[in-house]
Formats: C-alpha cells, structure tokens, sequence
C-alpha cells in the first residue's frame, strides 16, 4: 500500500479495510454531482488525481500483499472499465493470490465497447456496485450527463447480464438527487435481479 504524500496523486488507498484502486481520472458520464466537475479531487484525504494511468504492474506494486484487505475496489474518480485489459489483468493476479475483488462501476462498459462485458468480467471480479442513480431515463441523463446516446437502456442491460454472471451485484441510486426516488430505484434494482443500496448525496467514500 503506497503511503499518502501531500499533494501526490496516488494510485492504492485505504478506507474502510479495503484497498482501493484509482486507475483513471477518465469517465463516460460528466455527472453534476461529482466531486471532480467542482474542482475537488480529494476523497477522504487522498488526492485521487492522475498524471498518468498506471500500467498493471504499477498498481500491483501499489497494493502490495492483498491479504490484510476484506476487499480490492476498483474505484477513484474516473470509471474503472475504461481500462479493461488492464482491469482484468490485475484483477486475476489478484485474486489468484486470494483476493475479493470489486468493481464500482456506471455499468456502460458495454455500451463503449459494443459487447456483453459481464462475461468476462466472470471469474476475475467477485461483486459489482454499479451506479444506477436515477428511476428514469430522464432524471438520470439531467444528473448524469452521458456522453454516448443510449447510456440508460444499456445500463438496464449491463445490470441484468451482470445479475446472471456476477455472485455479488448491487445497484445504487443517491438519496438527495433532486427528482430521484428512492423506492423506485430500488424496485428496478429488484426486477433487474439485482440488491439495492442507497447512498447520500456528498458523501464520498
């Protein structure tokens, strides 16, 4: 685990017995209530922004033995799937070495690709959270902005080939957003085959 240095981007920390990993500043969404698009790249202290995306090696090096962690979280502040090749890479080195392996994702890896991620996500990576954050197609392109067409039906997609291939995946919606509603986002959660859980507006990591 790298050790937290002012003013230094980093590529692993910790919270909450996990060892996050930060792999790119990059993202598909431009979402309104990110911290990055006001400016703030720090998440509980740490400064998660990149200079350069690290290569494979140089995140292994960062995590170290992952045996101390009840989790390995491929989350910082850009979308972790953008980097797939190097996503899986790690996450199968990993896990060989026992590792629980998590991805916190939007879930349109599919819709940038242009294939059914979730299968190969399959045996490399132990759970997904995956942020729905809206009930409706409406509500979620004003929050979150995607930048491809078709961002919304491809995430309904991605949450339902990733229920049947995926022992552990949760969607999120976040309490706060104005116009979300809670308990439809977690109905759709349900119908989709997934767990739901809420998260709060502003509270990061």
């Amino acid at each position: 685990m790298q050790t937290q240095v002012a003013d230094k981007p980093i590529i692993a920390y910790q919270l909450h017995g996990n060892c996050y990993l930060n792999i790119t500043n990059r993202c598909t969404l431009r979402c309104a209530f990110c911290p990055k698009f006001n400016k703030i790249w720090e998440v509980q202290g740490y400064s998660l922004r990149t200079r350069h995306e690290p290569s494979a090696g140089e995140i292994l090096a960062a995590v170290g033995d992952p045996a101390p962690y009840k989790e390995i979280v491929f989350c910082g502040l850009g979308e972790p799937t953008l980097r797939l090749a190097v996503l899986l890479q790690v996450a199968e080195q990993l896990k060989a070495q026992g590792a629980r392996i998590r991805v916190n994702t939007d879930g349109l890896a599919s819709l940038v690709y242009g294939r059914d991620i979730p299968p190969e996500l399959k045996g490399k990576v132990d759970a997904l959270s995956i942020s729905l954050n809206a009930h409706d197609e409406i509500t979620y392109s004003r929050h979150c902005r995607p930048l491809k067409a078709g961002a919304y039906q491809s995430l309904m997609g991605f949450i339902k080939s990733a229920s049947r291939q995926i022992p552990d995946v949760t969607v999120t919606a976040i309490n706060g957003l104005e116009g979300v509603d809670m308990a439809l986002s977690r109905q759709l959660a349900e119908q989709l085959g997934a767990k739901f859980r809420q998260r709060e507006l502003d509270e990061v990591g």
